[in-house]
């Protein structure tokens, strides 16, 4: 089953989880989405799956140089939805999508189970 991973590429937990993939020899496709985008649809389906709360990263510098205001707005799946496709590197990463199951940041467990069966 196919696995792509989500994310932008100058990031460090990006750097593991692909570095961790590839010498599993676990086979995925890489969507950076700071260059390509979010796709709305596959946005849905994460926050769907994972829930906007936790797809939503407040530790991350992006959120850190909002406003208080814009931060202030952000109180449910459709405000968080809107302001991540409007800065993608609010959400948290890497977002890994294997068929229906959707994983939201990096577990070495959860990723080597990938690999298997």
């Amino acid at each position: 089953m196919t696995i792509t991973l989500y994310g932008i590429t100058n990031c460090d937990t990006m750097k593991k989880a692909r570095a961790f993939l590839a010498n599993k020899g676990i086979e995925y496709r890489f969507h950076d989405y700071k260059s390509l985008g979010v796709p709305p649809g596959e946005l849905d389906r994460w926050i769907a799956e994972a829930g906007w709360e936790r797809l939503l990263n407040r530790q991350g510098t992006t959120w850190r140089k909002l406003d208080a205001a814009a931060q202030s707005r952000v109180t449910d799946a459709v405000s968080a939805r809107a302001l991540m496709l409007e800065q993608p590197s609010v959400i948290r990463r890497p977002v890994l999508v294997q068929g229906a199951r959707v994983v939201v940041g990096f577990d070495e467990g959860v990723y080597a189970a990938l690999g298997e069966g």
